[in-house]
């Protein structure tokens, strides 16, 4: 029990994931009279929004990455356990975890979001992801895997569909990659493969919604949308892909895009944590809270985050998947905790709109801020760069993500076309299962416990 860690006077608060959200909270409780216990299955912070420059060789792994313990080293009420959180038990305030049972005074599920098929199955088994930094590696791995596989190929439908790269979901995510992909073709790979015709080589970017950027301005979504087609990525709008198996990606029963390079950015869903209500779980695997993270039908389980469903009377949807209200609600939390402790009454949370961007390539990027104000372009682009330099954790991180940037500038230059492990489908395959199983193999250990358990529980 408890995983040896220290007996303490002091509440424990166990906060599972160190995201933008955990590791906002744990800073936040530095100086709080509890115990600060953080459970994450790796043991770094990863920089998201950057996934994709990894991806493409643009950064490496370790630029967006910084160890935990050395984020959190001094402070004196912080703890952490690498582990994967199997279940949560409500009735025990216990959580269930790969090395051992952690008691918790207050829980906070920082668990963020994962990929959201949409129940495609050969989507699932057969697409690339980014939403890891193993998968972003693979995903880079396999892109140059197939560049060499068309250089052997004599068949001319083959060749095509290895050159082939097709992007599915118009969100940041899709366009940064696409954009990303596009200089890629245009600057660095006529340099590596001279003996291939790059002119063949298509960027498809489908997205099912009528305009790429879906929750910017509409002034952010044409200036994205102009910007692709100057790029030469293929946009495809009021399109979904439905299957994909055989190389082939089909957008209609019959009509397909000839492509061994699926990148799947069409939608997340909420990481849930197994042993929680089914009330309080929403279609997209979020978890239902009150204006104070307060999980529905709990007293000491919280959700801050992309995990977390608040709604408010503007966005009866809830608030957006991004890092600015995973770090917002973090610090809400933080200062409600220390009201909690205090017997005081916690306070609703308050969203303050910072804005949202989105960068397509070099010099290309919208902004929208706050009161209709909406800039692109260089500043657009120079504000993006900003911005994310100053999110990144850690001076080093910082200065090499800075002269990577600056490298790639001026030489119109990637650096980082590394195979450096070879991947397969095969692999992601095995991955997934692996974690599904582990989760029904949860989900069935909690719907086995007696009834009343299971009631207490939900309470």
């Amino acid at each position: 029990m408890d995983t040896n860690l220290p007996v303490s006077d002091k509440p424990r608060v166990v906060i599972v994931g160190c995201g933008f959200g955990g590791l906002r909270l744990a800073q936040a409780l530095r100086k709080a009279p509890v115990q600060v216990v953080v459970v994450d299955r790796n043991n770094y912070h990863n920089f998201q929004p950057l996934l994709y420059q990894v991806a493409t060789g643009a950064l490496e792994a370790d630029s967006i990455a910084y160890p935990i313990r050395k984020i959190f080293a001094g402070q004196q009420n912080f703890f952490y356990r690498m582990a994967d959180v199997q279940r949560v038990d409500p009735a025990a305030n216990t959580l269930i975890t790969s090395v051992g049972d952690i008691r918790y005074d207050y829980l906070v599920l920082a668990t963020g979001s994962l990929t959201n098929f949409f129940g495609m199955e050969s989507i699932e088994r057969n697409a690339m992801q980014i939403k890891s930094i193993p998968n972003a590696l693979n995903l880079r791995s396999f892109i140059f895997q197939n560049f060499e596989k068309a250089l052997l190929t004599s068949d001319p439908a083959e060749r095509q569909a290895l050159l082939n790269i097709v992007v599915v979901g118009g969100g940041p995510t899709g366009v940064e990659i696409s954009g990303s992909l596009a200089e890629m073709r245009k600057h660095v790979l006529p340099k590596d493969y001279p003996e291939l015709d790059l002119r063949r080589m298509q960027i498809f970017l489908v997205e099912a919604g009528p305009a790429l950027l879906g929750p910017m301005s509409p002034a952010s979504q044409a200036d994205a949308k102009r910007y692709m087609d100057e790029l030469g990525v293929l946009v495809h709008l009021n399109t979904s892909i439905k299957r994909y198996e055989d190389g082939k990606a089909y957008y209609s029963d019959t009509e397909f895009i000839p492509t061994e390079n699926l990148v799947w950015a069409a939608g997340v869903n909420g990481a849930e944590v197994p042993g929680l209500p089914a009330e309080a779980v929403t279609r997209n695997k979020r978890i239902t809270v009150n204006g104070w993270n307060l999980v529905q039908g709990q007293h000491n389980i919280f959700a801050i985050g992309d995990v977390a469903n608040m709604t408010t009377a503007d966005m009866p949807k809830g608030l957006p998947m991004l890092a600015p209200v995973a770090q917002q609600h973090a610090d809400h939390l933080a200062a409600n905790l220390q009201r909690m402790l205090r017997l005081e009454k916690p306070l609703d949370f308050v969203y303050n709109n910072k804005g949202s961007m989105a960068i397509v390539s070099r010099n290309k990027a919208v902004v929208d801020l706050p009161r209709d104000i909406h800039f692109r372009g260089f500043f657009g682009w120079l504000t993006w760069l900003f911005v994310h330099l100053m999110t990144l954790v850690g001076f080093r991180n910082k200065v090499v993500a800075l002269v990577d940037w600056a490298f790639s500038y001026f030489s119109s230059d990637q650096a980082l076309r590394l195979i450096i492990r070879p991947f397969s489908r095969k692999d992601v395959r095995d991955d997934q299962g692996k974690k599904t199983a582990e989760h029904r193999t949860a989900t069935a250990e909690y719907n086995a416990t007696p009834p009343a358990i299971q009631e207490t529980a939900g309470r």
